[in-house]
């Protein structure tokens, strides 16, 4: 016989399933993105690389993190990007601003990555 709680557990279990199936399926989505393709790849890359120059988990962290910064940064953009587009293809100023704001947040955290990397690389 299940209890109120054990239905809870399956309940809530159930809903975190259908939550990662639904970001795995965004993340699918998102490969289909030439820059969500090339900054995964070079991620992808980093990473090892960041296991091996870094001193202490702190450095580590920042490296990892400053990664997964810009790949979260670009899904946010493509998400950003792909609304203003179902709203309208009409080409209008606010979409522009929209579209440029998400990008400049885009190349702001590949700054920062940068400079986390060059501050630990050179440290």
């Amino acid at each position: 016989m299940k209890t109120p709680e054990s239905n809870a557990i399956s309940s809530e279990a159930k809903r975190i399933t259908k939550a990662l199936a639904y970001s795995l399926q965004g993340l699918k989505s998102a490969w289909a993105e030439p820059a969500f393709r090339t900054e995964t790849i070079i991620t992808a890359i980093a990473i090892p690389i960041a296991f091996a120059i870094a001193k202490n988990k702190i450095e580590l962290a920042l490296l990892v993190s400053s990664l997964f910064l810009v790949l979260i940064v670009e899904l946010l953009n493509t998400g950003l990007e792909l609304t203003i587009n179902r709203i309208s293809l009409e080409i209008h100023p606010l979409s522009k601003k929209v579209k440029d704001i998400a990008s400049a947040a885009v190349l702001l955290s590949i700054i920062n990555a940068i400079l986390i990397w060059a501050a630990i690389l050179w440290n």
